[in-house]
């Protein structure tokens, strides 16, 4: 059975997302990963897949910072995880850091695979990610 310290998780998803900063192992049919991030708006990163938003569930837990799931085109409400709180949030969202995060999620690989090579497109392209002003971005 795989254990790892989630600091230690392979960088890069072990080196098939190079320019993401996630780490992340794929276990089974699950890809474990650990997120830092500053204040980002996913967002525009998800322009180009189904619905312009993110096809993968996330089941996670925030052991720092806040993030906002919003569900547009849908009658699910924003939610928001913080510090201390374990989440779900299902496909067909969009996720905002609204400050600096520290997060640990299990999320099934083949739809996680699909958003992470479209991330790297994206961040070929010259996405470098949307700061988020002091405001709520919701």
């Amino acid at each position: 059975m795989p254990v790892s310290r989630a600091t230690e998780l392979p960088a890069n998803g072990g080196g098939r997302w190079p320019s993401t900063g996630f780490r992340s192992v794929q276990w089974g049919e699950m890809e474990v990963g650990y997120t830092v991030t500053g204040a980002v708006d996913c967002t525009p990163a998800y322009q180009g897949l189904p619905d312009g938003l993110c096809p993968c569930p996330h089941y996670g837990y925030v052991f720092s910072g806040r993030l906002r799931a919003v569900y547009p085109g849908s009658d699910l409400p924003e939610e928001v995880a913080v510090a201390g709180d374990v989440y779900f949030f299902p496909a067909g969202h969009s996720l905002i850091y609204e400050e600096d995060s520290e997060c640990l999620e299990f999320n099934p690989a083949a739809p996680l695979q699909m958003v992470m090579d479209h991330f790297e497109k994206m961040i070929a392209q010259g996405w470098t990610g949307d700061v988020v002003s002091g405001e709520s971005a919701g």
